[in-house]
């Protein structure tokens, strides 16, 4: 049971959530699913979403697509696939997303591009197509962009936040274009979340890191789903264009990369 929404709150609702298959987006479809919605959930990898679609489905209704958001195409065939089941998508969750630590002098243009074309290019694709779909013909959407704690730059990480911040710009920027259509787009900066999302990180990366969070603890990703499910629903209708940063104060305060002395 979710102790914030009940069991109707988006019955009869459609959910999309990419990256769904592990971590946070798959919390936030657990979240919906047991606030009453059908949940599609999507990710690059098919065995690993298929397997999530099996568990989750232990709460509610649902489905699974293998999806790679980079590739426009990839996501028209899903829509098309979504339309001959023929539903509608209320809210999209754009979830998906990499990156990796360095040092910006040490980023290949291929890890540029990579981390760029996922994190900014596949949302807008996302964005774009499911709204031409779904949320501008009938006049009423939901977008929630998960992003980054870029607050005070990315220091470490220079590709993903250049790239979260484009979003962080991009769901302003859609918000206006889009109220006219009813369509709200909001987003969520969460800070260190504990989930599977830390296991690509050298553990010397994360030595000690909750004591430089004002509430000395990392996130818990239901936390990250509780914050989304409020966005789509119908408590916040009256905010859109927002990014909230989720993060235990870790946005005002401490440094999170230490600056190296002169070479």
């Amino acid at each position: 049971m979710n102790p914030i929404f009940s069991k109707d709150t988006f019955k009869g609702k459609t959910v999309f959530v990419s990256g769904g298959g592990s971590g946070i987006g798959k919390s936030i479809a657990h979240q919906f699913l047991i606030s009453g919605a059908r949940v599609i959930i999507a990710s690059r990898k098919q065995e690993r979403v298929n397997k999530t679609r099996d568990e989750l489905s232990t709460y509610g209704e649902c489905h699974a697509f293998q999806l790679d958001i980079r590739q426009p195409e990839a996501i028209e065939g899903v829509i098309d696939k979504i339309k001959e089941k023929n539903w509608q998508v209320d809210i999209l969750i754009n979830n998906a997303g990499g990156q990796f630590p360095s040092p910006a002098e040490s980023i290949s243009p291929n890890g540029w591009n990579a981390v760029i074309n996922t994190n900014l290019n596949g949302t807008f694709f996302m964005s774009q197509q499911f709204a031409n779909a779904f949320f501008i013909p009938n006049k009423s959407g939901k977008i929630v962009n998960i992003i980054a704690n870029i607050f005070r730059g990315f220091p470490g990480m220079a590709h993903t936040g250049a790239a979260r911040a484009g979003v962080d710009n991009l769901s302003k920027t859609l918000a206006v274009e889009w109220a006219r259509y009813k369509i709200r787009v909001n987003a969520i900066a969460p800070g260190i979340i504990q989930s599977t999302g830390l296991e690509q990180y050298p553990p010397d990366f994360l030595k000690g890191i909750s004591s430089k969070i004002p509430l000395k603890r990392l996130g818990e990703i239901q936390e990250v789903a509780y914050l989304a499910l409020f966005m789509a629903s119908p408590f916040s209708e009256f905010m859109t264009g927002q990014t909230v940063y989720l993060d235990g104060g870790q946005s005002l305060w401490g440094d999170m990369w230490e600056i190296p002395d002169e070479d």
